[in-house]
């Protein structure tokens, strides 16, 4: 007996020599192929880029992995006892590799020949996912063990778990727990219950077949075994075991967390950042792009131009439904049917698809995408403004009943309005909206058009249009600059240019004609042919000079007297760029919409540096008595560039330039205050209006102004002026010019409104800027900012523009630059020279 002992003891040492040696030439043979293991030391996971708003809200992301990484401590206990428990519950006693599990897949890889049988450890898993393929062979496991071993002398068992369960797929695009928590139960770990938890724990073994959102049943099995497992390692009590296998799987994907909508907004923002790292790094490394709009000033702009598009499109007709999906003398598709067709069609914002499966006398029953399993209904409130489009121009006449909309069958889309459902179509015209802060151009709202998924067409930055009568307060700036008042008086009577081969004869709109004119009525009149005298009398040189200084392009401007009327093609940013310089006082910004980039971990790549008006910090830079013992020196090569003033934290270089005088600026504004006021104000009627009365009557504020615009044959419509420290331009108008809409090929203009006639600026592109500016009156401060010191005031005469000793209604007082006050009494003043006389007092709170 003991003779056969010591043979088997020495066979056995000899077996392990044996196996010793195989390790040792095995892990010779594929040395070579090992790869560096210490690099995961300085591993980046791939996390999507995320854009934020100013204020901290959810944009958008892009990458193709959603990944939210976490630390240990941000993991409930319980979701790592269940990974533990279920994929390797002696992790935290073994050095990296289970030989009982590579004893049983050896056995099963001999017996079978093949290698069904894993046993991995997390840590192997951990090897295998950063290091090596998913191929089930023999060398791959061999890697793996030697990755695995590596790995443990590295780090620690915290950090290669956290490795694993923010590594690993959980299927939905998702990797890693914490997005895997997003996309099934739209909550932060954290807040997972127990029975959550063991679904996202049985995930790893098939991510596709269990899935909870898809096979709910699956998911199920796989949860209960895992709270098995959970309780036979004694991680929860039986109580708890009990109440959790009784709860339903009611999983449901949830995509990112997007908690504001701008999406020509995230386009800009993925732009740059590929521009600056290239889209491998920017989609892979967890950028974060901080925008500078603003969560309210943009769901304004949403709302906004959404209302008011779905308005112009409902006041020009209905132009029948999406497709019919089956005829009167059909058989009518079934619930089912219809729930499939409709899973497949998208959504348009607030525009969802519907079938339309009964129709009844003055209401119609439907199935729409977003509640298929319950019959909707619209009455007809929601269906008698669908009169049949003929045309941009006509429509038909009112519908009676249903029927004479709708027809079982249809394919239609609908919106929710005042809770209510309404009967909808994906609107033909297009729309832009961009607010600005003027005092360093930050972009507050962006709206590029109607539906980013049906048009990526970026019509704020990217849309050249004809500005129409937008282009005027600029070239009143020009007239204010070269000897011209407020009180000027300017002949507003017809014109009849001929050179040498036709005529030319500008029209106002509406063909109406005051004769002398002042410059102030006849810009809130917008008053075509006054234009059109200015750049006359001015020079076209001389006005496009001007322009130039409001940050349009010298090269874009027509050289001819059309520049009067707006003939020139602009942006609406460019627009508002504009505005912004006159609403700010002169100074030149640049509209900018990256206010800084963060990396993953929080470091600022890019900080934003604009132009910012800073009436007082040149003044300090300029008179260094003053400066030397205020501004703060740094230790950079440029000095300079390191000075703060310390009445606004800028540098010297960030300082905006004047475009033109604080005077000219402030006149300018008086003139976008008559665009909206006429000759009064919101407490004050007068005899005038201007084109803009109506955010007169519906914003209660009297620090706005602004301008209407449009284009020959309504075209294009523009209303473009400023509330409060916000300067904003919305246009509306058709991407071509030239559409065919399956009934006839005609002009794209925007036609005529059902009760009032033609569509203007004020009637189709203002109630947008009302909207918007409705809702940032309710937090926008007023703005008190004192008139600059170069200006007077005189009262004048209105008929004539001159000095008056009145008091009546016929008289005002005005701004002028100081020195261009008039000298001369109007011949109408018969008052005496102490001013003495009776009548009503004149226009005195019209000083703003």
């Amino acid at each position: 007996m003991l003779k056969w002992i010591k043979r088997i003891f020495f066979v056995s040492i000899i077996f392990c020599l044996i196996g010793i040696a195989g390790i040792v030439s095995i892990y010779y043979m594929v040395k070579a192929d090992l790869p560096d293991v210490a690099s995961i030391q300085d591993i980046q996971l791939q996390v999507p880029m995320k854009v934020f708003s100013i204020d901290g809200e959810l944009i958008s992301q892009f990458g193709e992995k959603r990944r939210i990484p976490l630390t240990i401590d941000e993991v409930p206990k319980k979701l790592i006892q269940a990974f533990i428990a279920t994929e390797d519950s002696r992790y935290y006693q073994h050095p990296g590799i289970d030989p009982i599990g590579i004893v049983r897949a050896a056995l099963v890889y001999a017996s079978t020949g093949s290698a069904k049988q894993g046993a991995s450890t997390i840590t192997q898993q951990v090897a295998r996912n950063f290091f090596l393929s998913r191929e089930k062979t023999f060398i791959r496991k061999i890697k793996e063990v030697f990755i695995a071993i590596r790995l443990e002398q590295l780090l620690t068992k915290d950090e290669i778990l956290m490795l694993y369960l923010n590594k690993i797929s959980l299927g939905q695009r998702s990797y890693g727990i914490g997005a895997a928590a997003q996309v099934y139960y739209g909550k932060n770990v954290s807040d997972l219950t127990l029975p959550e938890m063991a679904v996202l724990a049985g995930l790893p073994k098939a991510p596709s077949r269990l899935n909870p959102v898809y096979s709910p049943e699956n998911a199920k099995n796989r949860r209960n075994i895992v709270l098995l497992r959970m309780l036979d390692e004694s991680y929860i009590t039986q109580s708890e075991y009990d109440d959790a296998i009784k709860t339903p799987v009611t999983s449901k994907y949830h995509g990112a967390e997007i908690t504001l909508s701008a999406h020509y907004v995230a386009e800009i923002a993925r732009n740059k950042l590929i521009e600056l790292y290239g889209a491998d790094r920017s989609y892979n490394e967890g950028f974060n792009v901080f925008t500078t709009i603003s969560k309210v000033n943009q769901q304004a702009a949403n709302k906004a131009v959404m209302q008011n598009v779905h308005d112009y499109d409902m006041r020009h007709g209905y132009r029948g439904s999406e497709q019919t999906l089956w005829e009167k003398t059909d058989q009518p598709w079934t619930a089912e049917k219809i729930t499939a067709y409709l899973k497949n069609q998208p959504i348009y914002e607030d525009l969802i698809p519907a079938v339309v499966i009964e129709v009844e006398d003055k209401s119609v029953k439907l199935l729409s995408k977003n509640t298929a399993d319950n019959i909707q209904v619209i009455d007809w409130d929601g269906l008698k403004w669908a009169r049949r489009f003929k045309s941009d121009r006509y429509q038909g006449t009112p519908p009676k009943k249903a029927a004479d909309i709708l027809a079982s069958g249809e394919q239609i889309w609908i919106r929710k309005k005042d809770e209510a459902w309404e009967l909808s179509q994906y609107p033909d015209v297009s729309a832009a909206f961009v607010s600005l802060n003027p005092d360093d151009g930050a972009i507050t709202s962006m709206v590029g058009g109607f539906s980013f998924a049906k048009s990526k067409f970026n019509r704020v930055t990217q849309a050249k249009r004809q500005v129409g009568s937008n282009i005027k307060p600029f070239i009143y700036s020009a007239a204010l600059d070269n000897g011209y008042t407020l009180a000027t008086l300017v002949y507003d009577t017809p014109i009849n240019e001929w050179d040498g081969n036709q005529a030319w004869r500008p029209k106002n709109s509406p063909a109406v004609y005051n004769g002398p004119i002042r410059l102030r009525r006849a810009l809130g009149q917008s008053k075509n042919v006054v234009s059109v005298r200015l750049v006359q009398d001015l020079g076209i040189p001389k006005v496009i000079e001007q322009l130039e200084k409001f940050g349009f392009n010298k090269k874009e401007l027509p050289e001819s007297l059309s520049i009067a009327l707006g003939s020139a093609s602009i942006s609406p940013l460019e627009l508002a760029t504009g505005y912004a310089i006159i609403a700010n006082g002169g100074y030149k910004v640049e509209p900018y919409i990256i206010e800084r980039i963060e990396d993953g971990y929080g470091n600022i790549l890019y900080q934003a540096s604009p132009k910012t008006v800073c009436k007082d910090c040149q003044r300090l830079y300029d008179n260094q008595d003053i400066s030397d013992s205020l501004l703060i020196v740094g230790g950079n090569d440029d000095p300079l560039s390191n000075e703060i003033c310390p009445i606004a934290p800028i540098s010297e270089a960030q300082i905006a330039e004047s475009a033109v005088s604080e005077e000219t600026a402030f006149l300018t504004r008086q003139l976008l205050h008559s665009g909206i006021f006429g000759g009064g104000s919101w407490q004050h009627k007068t005899n005038w209006n201007g084109t803009g009365w109506r955010a007169a009557r519906a914003i209660k504020r009297q620090d706005m102004g602004g301008k209407t615009g449009t284009t020959n044959d309504s075209k294009d419509t523009w209303f473009s002026g400023f509330l409060g420290n916000t300067v904003a331009t919305s246009w509306v108008g058709f991407d071509d010019f030239s559409r065919d809409l399956g009934r006839t090929s005609f002009n794209s203009n925007l036609g005529k409104k059902q009760q009032t006639g033609g569509e203007f600026g004020a009637q189709t592109a203002q109630p947008a800027w009302i909207s918007f500016m409705k809702t940032i009156a309710l937090t926008e401060p007023v703005d008190n900012t004192p008139r600059p010191s170069g200006i007077a005031t005189a009262r004048i005469d209105l008929s004539t523009g001159l000095l008056t000793r009145k008091k009546d209604y016929t008289t005002r007082f005005e701004y002028f630059k100081v020195g261009t006050t008039p000298t001369e009494y109007s011949p109408y003043d018969n008052y005496n020279d102490d001013g003495s006389g009776t009548g009503q007092f004149g226009h005195d709170d019209e000083l703003f």
